[in-house]
């Protein structure tokens, strides 16, 4: 089986390169870097180094309190930080600077993962949520490299497909990876998948330990009195195509009840950014964009949040808050960062990519589900007009929150009596 996992993914690197070319023609910056998805294209490092990888923007948010717990813990250590995409770049770069060496994922052949260890030469690694890369865990296993599976998640749904692949995964699972699952079940579908019982172990969901920028409060209230003093403001954040079209039909239908409403609109991704301006021109709303710079009026309907690493500030200048990727099946986005706020949120009937954050912040009564534009609508229009309803909702948010810290502190502790021996393996003479 894995003989026909190596042969399958060496024949797949030019379907990879191609996809990748295919994605650079909305979003040029897919065509820079791409020796790195080769690892290749960055010097090796001095010393033995840390290396967490986070896919993209989400992840990278959830995965900033471990990374700078890392970095005071082991300020001797490099901390090699790798995304998929772009957008998870450039938010990497955002958070940490020059704190971090940043680099995109390698391919999973046995050549490119060869590359990139042999530049990183990790002593420990730590994988965000799921990603099982066949190759990158085997590697690990050959270098006795410690590897941390970190907040790591599966679904029932997923379990069943990877057991068609059975006999690869527990290959993959059984090179000494230690599991932080986030919940019960996760542990014990990733036990019956083949991962160690004695090195799975429940952690809970990094995404609780969310930190907000340091005074982002003031400053989205103080953007809030710039932009919209004494109106209702409201934000559709993270959206996706097919969702905003919904979001601004919503806004129509609150407009006839709220005409001062302001719907701060902020799609998820920067290529999109032209598109969902033409959209709402389209569409007949008077709109600012941030890149502007410009200064809404009182006649102005829609603020586009045309602008990278600023959604925390927005979110602080709303009243309410609907998290996108929820209308259409994307999954649904990060519902805790406005629960961090203490914003009351609103989110669509496809939470699948944190189902159990979702399912908690419902049964709080801290978010409540909108399946269209209508009931989106009446939902803003509801809160907008009770301040109480507001306040209540957005206290249990923060108590969700608040009640469920910790994964940092408990990765930590299985961090810990790794690196040292990671870092052994990676001075000695196979190093």
């Amino acid at each position: 089986m894995r003989l026909a996992y190596v042969v399958f993914s060496w024949l797949m690197l030019p379907v990879f390169l191609g996809h990748l070319l295919w994605r650079s023609l909305s979003e040029p910056r897919y065509r820079e870097r791409l020796t790195e998805r080769f690892g290749c294209g960055f010097a090796q490092l001095p010393g033995p180094s840390i290396w967490i990888h986070a896919v993209s923007v989400g992840e990278v948010t959830a995965a900033a309190p471990l990374v700078r717990a890392l970095g005071r813990r082991y300020p001797g250590m490099p901390l090699v930080v790798t995304t998929m995409t772009p957008t998870g770049s450039q938010r990497a770069r955002d958070l940490f600077g020059a704190t971090v060496t940043h680099s995109y994922m390698p391919y999973d052949d046995p050549g490119s993962v060869r590359r990139f260890f042999d530049r990183v030469r990790p002593a420990l690694t730590v994988i965000l949520e799921t990603e099982i890369w066949p190759n990158l865990y085997h590697e690990c296993g050959r270098r006795g490299i410690p590897l941390v599976m970190a907040s790591a998640r599966i679904s029932a749904r997923s379990a069943r497909g990877y057991r068609i692949l059975f006999n690869l995964i527990r290959d993959s699972l059984a090179h000494g990876i230690v599991i932080g699952a986030q919940s019960e079940a996760d542990a014990e579908r990733f036990r019956r998948l083949g991962a160690s019982p004695a090195r799975t172990h429940v952690t809970g969901n990094i995404k609780f330990d969310f930190e907000l920028p340091a005074g982002v409060a003031a400053a989205g209230q103080a953007l809030r009195m710039a932009h919209a003093p004494g109106r209702a403001v409201w934000i559709a954040a993270s959206t996706h195509q097919d969702e905003e079209q919904v979001v601004l039909e919503a806004h129509r239908q609150v407009l006839v009840s709220r005409p001062d409403a302001l719907l701060i609109l902020v799609p998820r991704h920067p290529e999109r950014f032209a598109t969902v301006a033409a959209l709402v021109a389209r569409e007949g709303f008077s709109s600012v964009s941030r890149s502007s710079t410009a200064t809404c009026t009182s006649a102005t309907e829609v603020f586009l949040g045309d602008s990278m690493g600023e959604l925390a500030l927005f979110y602080a200048a709303a009243d309410v808050a609907f998290v996108g990727g929820s209308l259409v099946r994307v999954g649904g986005h990060n519902l805790l960062e406005p629960a961090a706020l203490g914003l009351p949120s609103i989110t669509g009937p496809y939470n699948f990519n944190a189902p159990d954050i979702a399912e908690l912040l419902l049964e709080q009564g801290a978010t409540s589900i909108a399946s269209d534009a209508g009931t989106l609508a009446a939902e803003v229009i509801r809160l907008c007009g009770d301040a109480d309803e507001r306040e209540r909702r957005g206290q249990r948010a923060r108590q969700v929150l608040e009640s469920n810290r910790g994964a940092v502190s408990r990765l930590l502790a299985l961090v810990e009596p790794l690196v040292a021996a990671g870092a052994g393996v990676v001075a000695g003479p196979s190093g």
